[in-house]
C-alpha cells in the first residue's frame, strides 16, 4: 500500500502519547580501545520509514549516550549500551519496553547506520549535529491541565502587530515539521520574514508533541475543540498586552480550521488562511483514499467516517486502516468531522486572507473557492506552484513531496508578501 498522505493524525513511529523520559543512567556501557575518536559526539539524521522521516539526534559518547526525538518530545534518553570497534558504533535503547538497535559504520564524515525497532528495520544517514540559533524567546501561558510554551518571534520595534501561527494537522511541529513528512522549516521562516517586516509572532508545538507534550497523557484526550480553547488563551494573552497594536491568527491546513474557530471566539483584527480546507473532512479523506485503498477497505473507510459523523466509535477496524481509525484516535475524528469549514468561516467576522498553491497536493482549488463562498467578502489570492508546505514545487508528485524534508529550500516569494500587506494594509 502506498504512503497514505493525509490531513490527519497517523502513528507515530517511535512512542505513543504520554511517553515519559527515563532518567535512569544507562548501563552495560562499553568501549573498544581500537574506536574512531570522530564517532563521539552529536549527530542528527532522519529514519527512513514506509510512513515517512523522523529526525533523530543521536549524542555518542566514549560511554555512554542520548537519543533526542524532537517531534516526539523525547530529550536525551539515555542508551542501554553503545560498544565500538574501529570505525562502528552498536548502540541499544530501552524505550519503554520497546527495544531499539542502532549499527552504524563512520563513512566520509558521515555515519551510515540501520535503526531497528520492533521488528521493524530502517535505513538512517547521521551526519555531525548543527546547533540551530533560538531567534524567538520562550513563555508560558496557563491552559487547562498546565502551561502551554510558546515561541515568541519579536518585531524590531513596539508596538507592533502580532500573529498568531497555528500548525497543520498530526505531528506537526511549531516550525511546520513533521515526523510523517520531514523537516521543511516552513513556519519558522514565516514568522522570522514576518519578524523582519515589523510583525511579530507566536508559535508552538500542539498538546502531546514538542516542548507541550507533558500537556497530554492519553491520545484520546485530543479534540478540535482543545486546540481551539488553547489558542484562544493565548490570544487573550496577546490581546491584554501593550506592546501589541492589534492581534491577528495565521492559520495552515488544519491550522485554518483551528484558526477560524478560534477566530469567533477571540477579539482578533484579521485571519489567514494558507492552505485551509473549505470542505467537510471526511469528503476530503475519501477524495484522497480512493486512489490509494483497494475497494474492500475504500468501503470499510466510507462506513467509518459515517459512523464517526454520527458521533458515534467504530468497534472493528482492519489493520491496515489502524493508523486512520485506531480506537485512541476515533475522539478527535469525531471532533473535527462535525465541523463544515465554509459554514464556519462565514460566522467570522474579521477580515479575512485565503492564500491557496496551485501544486498543493493535499488541499486544491476547490476548497479555496468553497472557503471564498462561505465568506464572499474574503481576499482569495492563488500563489501559482506553491505546494502544501509553502515552497515552490512542480506538480510532479515525487519532486513535489521531495520539498517536505528540505529546510534548505525559501518559502514560495510571494507568500510573505501577501500576509504582511494583508497584515499591515488591510489590502
Amino acid at each position: 500500500m502506498k504512503k497514505l498522505l493525509l490531513l490527519c493524525c497517523a502513528l507515530l513511529l517511535l512512542a505513543a502519547c504520554g511517553q515519559k523520559e527515563d532518567n535512569a543512567k544507562g548501563k552495560e556501557m562499553k568501549e573498544d580501545n581500537k574506536m574512531n575518536e570522530q564517532l563521539v559526539g552529536k549527530w542528527e539524521g532522519n529514519i527512513e520509514s514506509p510512513n515517512g522521516v523522523l529526525p533523530i539526534i543521536v549524542d555518542l559518547q566514549k560511554d555512554s549516550g542520548k537519543l533526542s526525538v524532537p517531534a516526539q518530545g523525547i530529550s536525551n534518553y539515555p542508551f542501554k549500551s553503545i560498544k565500538y570497534n574501529g570505525d562502528q558504533v552498536s548502540v541499544s535503547i530501552n524505550l519503554n519496553g520497546s527495544a531499539i538497535d542502532i549499527n552504524g559504520t563512520l563513512k566520509d564524515g558521515r555515519i551510515e547506520a540501520t535503526f531497528q525497532q520492533n521488528g521493524g528495520k530502517f535505513p538512517l544517514v547521521l551526519k555531525p549535529f548543527k546547533e540551530q540559533p533560538v531567534t524567538y524567546e520562550t513563555l508560558k501561558i496557563p491552559v487547562k491541565d498546565g502551561e502551554l510554551t510558546v515561541a515568541l518571534q519579536k518585531a524590531s520595534k513596539e508596538p507592533s502587530p502580532v500573529a498568531l501561527i497555528i500548525a497543520g494537522s498530526g505531528p506537526t511541529d511549531k516550525d511546520g515539521n513533521s515526523a510523517i513528512a520531514g523537516k521543511n522549516d516552513s513556519l519558522k521562516m514565516i514568522a522570522e520574514g514576518l519578524a523582519k517586516d515589523g510583525i511579530a509572532t507566536v508559535r508552538f508545538d500542539k498538546r502531546g508533541l514538542g516542548d507541550n507534550q507533558s500537556l497530554l497523557t492519553k491520545e484520546e484526550d485530543i479534540t478540535i475543540d482543545r486546540y481551539v480553547d488553547d489558542a484562544v488563551q493565548v490570544i487573550n494573552t496577546l490581546l491584554a498586552d501593550k506592546a501589541y497594536s492589534s492581534v491577528h491568527i495565521i492559520g495552515h491546513s488544519e491550522g485554518s480550521l483551528i484558526g477560524l474557530l478560534a477566530a469567533q471566539k477571540a477579539n482578533v483584527e484579521s485571519f489567514v488562511s494558507i492552505a485551509g480546507t473549505g470542505r467537510p473532512a471526511d469528503e476530503i479523506l475519501l477524495e484522497q483514499l480512493k486512489g490509494q485503498l483497494s475497494p474492500e477497505l475504500l468501503k470499510e473507510s466510507t462506513d467509518a467516517l459515517a459512523t464517526l459523523k454520527k458521533g458515534e466509535l467504530v468497534k472493528n477496524v482492519s489493520p491496515e486502516l489502524q493508523a486512520l481509525f485506531r480506537s485512541s484516535v476515533q475522539p478527535y475524528m469525531i471532533s473535527w468531522l462535525k465541523f463544515s469549514p465554509a459554514s464556519e468561516l462565514a460566522k467570522v467576522n474579521n477580515r479575512v486572507l485565503i492564500l491557496q498553491g496551485t501544486t498543493d497536493l493535499q488541499v486544491v482549488a476547490t476548497d479555496a473557492e468553497a472557503l471564498k463562498k462561505g465568506k464572499p467578502d474574503a481576499k482569495l489570492v492563488y500563489l501559482e506552484g506553491m505546494n502544501h508546505v509553502l515552497k515552490n514545487a512542480p506538480a510532479d508528485r515525487t519532486e513535489n513531496l521531495a520539498t517536505y524534508s528540505d529546510p534548505s529550500l525559501p518559502l514560495h516569494k510571494e507568500l510573505l508578501p501577501a500576509i504582511q500587506q494583508f497584515i499591515m494594509n488591510g489590502k
